[in-house]
């Protein structure tokens, strides 16, 4: 009985280690790499279980693609902007609703043109005639019937093609979808807005896979005061050391080695890679040793796409009350699309959103360059329109901090790309919009995969030193929630 009674008080007490010494209390440590909204999430989540978390970001600011400029004197952003599903089912809508933070609809459920309604648009040729809205509608059903003769075509062939050949095809089957005059413009424009969308043009997106990602509920909001306080709020109390850009990391089953530019290096027993498709595939950073092929395959096959802000601000409104402004043309890289802040927010700045190869061919320009661009292109549609007073320009496809602005998925290459750049490797987790398969390219996406990776990330480095307590709520669960059980087939 005694020694019975021994043993389970040593099992109470912990592992009893030689000569009576007990192993020295520890705490879990991680490396977050990058403090996008992806890394800021994970980080956030492993701090309020207790990990010792020390963020890495190159830049000399946090946010990463989400950047809130003031210098107007109010906020405007000029990367992630839309808040994708104003619903209760976006991860990112309790903490936005908790912050106060208002949000500017712009779409309902279903709208053909993802993140805005056809009515809030008003489209000009480039003579600066304005389009009949019965002809938008009109070309809008058009361009509906398009996609669903496209997905026809998908059935009906097992080899991937690019959505402007799938068009092709059908146009050749269905010949009366073929517009001409100023309807055909009005199609090219649907293109245009389509390509913004994937951040690519047409004949780089896949036939196969261009739907699969997940639209949730509620349309979509554009954030009125930007989403830098989103993280910020994250990001509070958290060690966060900027431009610390990261060279290398090393894993070893003992942890990992993190080191920076100045040659400075940091320990710890996990890292989360968080950071943009476009970095990994100009391989930026080293990995000792390589990452698997199938790792490095799905870097370097998923698509990262441009889609850039040229913000400009004026002294006065001299445009229609509409939420876009719209100029068609003969082909979708001609055509353009204004984004009206003025009602959303009440400051008078319009902002051109080039995609694609325009968006490319634009990058290669000077900011006044790139502003006359823009500014040339509203002075078609609107003649007397005066010059701004100030702009922003951004340049997310030669920015060495991202090297694209989101993922697509490119021709011939499977969705699962997405879930296989999340999967981990040993202590290497990864995060951000591109691992995520649900909802990739957006920021409730980066969130989730950030939280996730946190997730993953606890488990592992809890269990692997036997200190996994699996009856204890952490990241926000809630106890007392129905779970079923885990069961699999060998």
């Amino acid at each position: 009985m005694e020694s019975s009674d021994k043993s389970n008080h040593q099992l109470r007490g912990g592992i009893c280690y030689p000569n009576g010494a007990r192993r020295p209390v520890r705490t879990p440590s991680v490396i977050v790499i990058g403090a996008g909204m992806a890394g800021i999430a994970a980080a956030r989540a492993l701090h309020e279980a207790s990990f010792q978390v020390t963020v890495l970001e190159s830049r000399d600011r946090i946010g990463g693609r989400v950047h809130t400029d003031y210098s107007f004197g109010f906020p405007v952003d000029l990367g992630a902007s839309w808040l994708h599903g104003v619903s209760k089912e976006n991860p990112l809508a309790p903490l936005i609703s908790r912050l106060g933070l208002p949000l500017y609809r712009t779409s309902g459920d279903n709208s053909v043109l993802y993140d805005h309604d056809l009515e809030s648009y008003a489209l000009f040729d480039m003579d600066g005639h304005q389009v009949p809205q019965e002809l938008v509608t009109k070309v809008g059903e058009t361009f509906e019937c398009i996609l669903e003769e496209t997905n026809k075509v998908r059935q009906e062939h097992s080899e991937d093609m690019s959505i402007s050949s799938a068009f092709s095809i059908v146009f050749e089957r269905r010949p009366e979808l073929r517009l001409e005059g100023l309807a055909h413009k009005v199609l090219q424009w649907y293109v245009c807005r389509m390509e913004g969308w994937f951040a690519s043009d047409a004949d780089t997106i896949s036939l196969k896979s261009w739907d699969q990602a997940e639209l949730l509920p509620g349309g979509h909001g554009l954030m009125v005061r930007g989403y830098l306080p989103v993280i910020n709020t994250l990001a509070k109390g958290i060690d966060i050391r900027l431009s610390h850009r990261v060279t290398n990391i090393v894993r070893r089953y003992t942890g990992v080695k993190v080191t920076v530019e100045d040659g400075t290096t940091f320990a710890a027993d996990a890292v989360i890679v968080a950071v943009p498709l476009g970095v990994l595939k100009a391989k930026n950073i080293k990995f000792e040793p390589r990452l698997p092929e199938w790792k490095e395959a799905a870097i370097d096959e998923l698509g990262v796409g441009i889609e850039n802000k040229i913000i400009l601000h004026f002294d006065k409104v001299f445009w229609p009350n509409v939420e876009f402004l719209g100029v068609v043309a003969d082909t979708s890289y001609h055509c353009s699309y204004f984004l009206n802040l003025h009602k959303a927010t009440g400051h008078s700045v319009l902002v051109y959103m080039p995609a694609g190869q325009l968006a490319r061919d634009i990058e290669k320009m000077s900011d006044e360059a790139a502003v006359e661009f823009a500014f040339m292109q509203l002075k078609k549609i609107l003649p007397e329109a005066c010059a701004p007073i100030q702009y922003l320009v951004s340049r997310w496809g030669t920015d060495v901090n991202t090297l694209g602005s989101y993922s697509y998925d490119a021709v011939g290459m499977s969705h699962d790309l997405y879930e296989r750049l999340r999967v981990p490797v040993d202590n290497i987790f990864f995060a951000g919009e591109a691992t995520s398969m649900s909802y990739p390219g957006s920021i409730h996406g980066a969130f989730s995969t950030g939280q996730m990776a946190a997730e993953d990330c606890r488990m592992r480095v809890l269990e692997r030193y036997g200190e996994l307590n699996l009856l204890q709520p952490v990241m926000g669960e809630e106890a007392g929630l129905c779970v079923p059980l885990l069961i699999t087939r060998l």
